[in-house]
């Protein structure tokens, strides 16, 4: 049996003016292409191209909410190392140093949770109205 190459050999190359390159690279923006040269392909093969509708607030939201989270994974990760070295220490003053050291993160993580807290307060009022 003989398999059919499905490769793409041919080339098709096109000059665009500035603008007009910007307003092809804007409607390819606002689909669910992930290369512009499936986006070209499709309109030109009058295949379907599938619009997304994006939801600017929802956009920003997630954009906060993963800056909160990489805060939190940043601040888990220093508590993990922080209990590591306590239980490798062995002379009081060591001891007191984590002591000191663990309040600071402690400090931190509260501060952080209570960003966490407003932020969610602040969008949940936004959403109520």
């Amino acid at each position: 049996m003989s398999e059919k190459n499905s490769n793409r050999t041919k080339w098709l190359h096109l000059r665009l003016k500035p603008e007009e390159y910007a307003k092809i690279h804007k409607q390819f923006s606002k689909t669910t292409c992930r290369k512009l040269s499936d986006y070209a392909r499709k309109i030109l093969l009058d295949k379907p191209v599938t619009a997304t509708y994006r939801n600017q607030s929802l956009d920003d939201y997630m954009t906060e909410m993963m800056m909160l989270k990489n805060d939190l994974n940043s601040i888990g990760n220093n508590f993990n190392q922080a209990v590591k070295k306590l239980h490798t220490l062995r002379q009081i003053t060591e001891f007191k140093n984590w002591i000191i050291t663990y309040e600071l993160e402690k400090q931190i993580l509260f501060n952080k949770v209570d960003q966490i807290k407003n932020h969610i307060s602040k969008i949940g009022e936004k959403w109520l109205q």
